[in-house]
């Protein structure tokens, strides 16, 4: 297989565009330093394209080897046909592989291998070709009667020769192929309850069926919990009679011979035995794959919306992680997200304490100068929303307030991490420092929680685990580099996600920095242990330094040693950057106070005249390459150019504010046809979860999302996205609000 030729084919691009990326790849690249610094090699492919051109990759390399290999075990056993060459050479997937190598494969005694032990092969071999028109079978089997080899009778000969065949029919890699892709399109899922009497949460599926391959993916892992909790017993339901009558139809050759009815025997008990238990636990499989893989790209799609929310900048924030017997936990942060001071109070039950806790609160707000409050989510949520809800209207605060998701901060708070960042502190303050810093940088704070833990999934603990690390490890890797950090004051878990570097340089760089001051140039990064120079090739572009006071400088404040430095383009550009500021009139200190703006259209239209704009960037690459000694591309001058219009913009300045509040909500006083705004919380299969203000999100069935049909709730909607909802109805027992979305 021509591994290159096939992935420009899946992919829809140029071969060489293939051949140029899996070359940057296998010396070592990292993803989102080729999506951002080799655009020009690539042809422009982004970060998702290249992880899963990355990802398909690895699995054709994989298929070529496991051919390789199984070739060779053939080979080994002497029964490798020019025949079964082609046809394992041929092969696409991996399943076809090893359909072919199924019959040759070493595997434990079967009554199969114990009858060829005793000499019936030949007996089986004629009875499936069919050829003996006359005669009785067992006349004809009492030949291969022998009592050392404990073949005592010709029911024994014929019981043997019919397992051989059995297994013969069952290892035919064509006939399971058609056999596996009939159960898929005609099989049925059907579940029942393993207690009928008991309720449970899988009481929809108790008594129901479904076709294989229409089967939603989020049923398939909700029916797979409910097994795995014995609360189901699930079957794939076939028709088996008429797969049988397949088999025979295409297997007796001959109708007249006289071991019709020992084939057709012979065929059943292959059917049921071996191949119906083999095709049904594929199917299993393949739906589980197939449902994992989707609830990964929702997951990862959800956590990616989440980590690119945008961050509350220089706010003071109270925040409250809410709790009932040991109080509610509150940290204040100043706008830098530094702790400031710490207390506990005590508004919900059993103590009740609304005059403390409005004392606490005043004092906080007038000592500290407080802008924002912000409440987890979780246990005590509701009843600490009316507590504060009430102290500010009571006294006119010019504060809002906000909900934050808890999901993951107890994770954090607990672990070793939060141990080795804060040492002195109790894991419930730490806890509600982290929910505080969510809304001050989202992305920073975030990152410290294994991705899993963030709570934007669904089914995500039953998810294969390796597949789900590495789709959101990827996410998060993306995320960060595309938002670029602060190298002076980045932690070691944000550093230890920019391309190129992992958490052990990370914590290098934070050891470096606490030693030697701030860094003041990204050459520097070469001083630090392990990050040597294709490392720092990787990290530089994503790495910023940002004015502050050095060490060195005379004017200990607003100093930046080089402006490019602070942006995103990388040290391998700096010539051309320098060269393309100098033609067009820009300085460093235009970069310093936020870029030249839309300004600098003018200015390449007027240094390099053409009808358009496009026009005038060709005529720029061709001075620069002519001038330069270095070849400069055009993805990377746009690039450029955009950074000198502004520089380090932060791509999460484009998503949706957060919401903040200063009214008051109690599920109670929900009603239908009551409208709305709110927050998505979470994009499921089957629709999105949104934040209306009180404890429970309310569902927006995918039905309710648009007029329009949707093939999936991400179409319509993503994580963030504030929404305007009407309430269909109110479960007031089960705390259910069914949404529907306002056209």
């Amino acid at each position: 297989m021509d591994i290159l030729k096939k992935l420009a084919e899946e992919f829809q691009i140029r071969q060489s565009q293939v051949e140029t990326t899996v070359c940057l790849i296998d010396e070592g690249n990292t993803v989102p330093f080729i999506a951002r610094y080799r655009k020009e090699a690539t042809g422009g492919l982004t970060d998702i394209t290249l992880r899963a051109l990355e990802e398909r990759l690895q699995y054709l390399k994989g298929l070529e080897a496991r051919k390789e290999e199984v070739l060779r075990l053939i080979e080994e056993q002497g029964k490798l046909t020019e025949e079964l060459a082609s046809d394992i050479s041929k092969a696409e997937i991996l399943q076809r592989v090893e359909d072919l190598y199924k019959p040759y494969k070493q595997k434990k005694a079967t009554r199969a291998s114990r009858a060829k032990a005793k000499g019936l092969e030949p007996l089986a071999m004629i009875i499936f070709a069919g050829q003996k028109e006359s005669g009785n079978p067992l006349d004809f089997a009492a030949e291969f009667v022998d009592d050392d080899k404990e073949v005592a009778t010709a029911e024994d000969a014929l019981q043997g020769a019919q397992d051989i065949i059995a297994e013969m029919i069952s290892e035919d890699a064509d006939i399971v192929a058609e056999i596996r892709k009939k159960t898929y399109g005609f099989g049925m899922i059907s579940t029942e309850a393993t207690d009928p009497e008991e309720k449970t949460a899988y009481d929809m599926y108790y008594g129901s069926s479904e076709g294989i391959s229409k089967i939603p993916n989020h049923r398939v892992l909700a029916i797979n919990r409910g097994e795995k909790e014995k609360k189901l017993k699930v079957k794939v339901l076939t028709d088996s009679e008429q797969f049988q009558a397949l088999l025979e139809k295409k297997l007796i050759r001959n109708k007249k011979s006289i071991f019709v009815e020992i084939m057709k025997t012979t065929i059943a008990d292959s059917y049921k035995r071996l191949i119906a238990p083999s095709v049904e636990r594929e199917m299993r499989k393949t739906l589980t794959e197939r449902a994992e893989a989707e609830a990964v790209k929702v997951f990862a799609k959800n956590t990616e919306n989440l980590l690119m929310a945008p961050p509350v900048k220089n706010k003071k924030v109270i925040s409250i992680d809410p709790g009932y017997r040991t109080g509610c936990k509150v940290a204040v942060l100043d706008g830098t997200g530094k702790l400031k001071a710490y207390t506990t109070i005590y508004p919900t039950q059993p103590k009740n304490d609304i005059a403390g806790t409005e004392k606490t609160l005043k004092t906080l707000i007038e000592k500290y100068g407080c802008d924002v409050i912000v409440i987890g989510n979780g246990t005590a949520s509701r009843e600490t929303e009316e507590v504060i809800g009430n102290f500010l209207n009571k006294n006119q605060y010019a504060i809002q307030y906000t909900i934050v998701n808890e999901a993951g901060a107890s994770v954090y708070s607990a672990s070793k991490l939060a141990a080795e960042e804060y040492p002195d502190l109790d894991v419930t303050t730490r806890g509600a420092m982290s929910l505080g810093r969510r809304l001050q940088d989202p992305l920073a704070e975030l990152v410290k929680i294994d991705p899993k833990h963030i709570g934007v999934g669904q089914y995500q603990h039953d998810i294969n685990r390796k597949m789900l690390e590495s789709a959101l490890t990827g996410v998060v890797e993306n995320c960060v580099n595309r938002v670029g950090v602060d190298l002076n004051t980045a932690s070691p878990s944000l550093l230890s996600y920019v391309a190129g570097i992992n958490m052990s340089i990370a914590k290098n760089i934070v050891a470096w920095r606490e030693e030697n001051g701030r860094f003041e140039n990204r050459k520097q990064l070469l001083k630090v242990p392990k990050l040597g120079a294709k490392a720092f090739e990787q990290s530089a572009g994503f790495l910023r330094i940002t004015e502050g006071a050095s060490s060195k400088a005379k004017d200990k404040s607003n100093f930046i040693e080089e402006p490019l430095d602070s942006t995103s383009v990388h040290p391998e550009s700096y010539k051309p950057a320098k060269e393309m500021m100098l033609r067009l009139g820009i300085s460093a200190r235009d970069i310093l106070s936020g870029g030249v703006g839309d300004s600098l259209d003018t200015k390449l239209g007027e240094k390099y005249p053409a009808k358009r704009l496009s026009g005038s960037i060709d005529k720029l690459v061709s001075d620069l390459s002519q001038s330069l000694d270095v070849q400069v591309g055009k993805p990377t001058v746009i690039d450029i150019i955009s950074e000198l219009k502004k520089p380090a913009r932060d791509p999460r300045d484009s998503a949706p504010e957060v919401i903040f509040r200063n009214d008051v909500r109690d599920f109670e006083d929900l009603k239908p046809d009551m409208e709305l705004t709110g927050t998505v919380r979470n994009v499921v299969d089957f629709g999105a979860f949104v934040d209306i203000g009180v404890k429970q999100d309310g569902l927006v069935h995918i039905s309710k999302l648009s007029k329009k049909y949707v093939a999936h709730p991400m179409d319509v909607v993503s994580v963030g996205d504030t929404v305007k909802v009407k309430i269909i109805s109110v479960d007031k027992e089960k705390k259910k609000v069914a949404l529907s979305m306002i056209f």
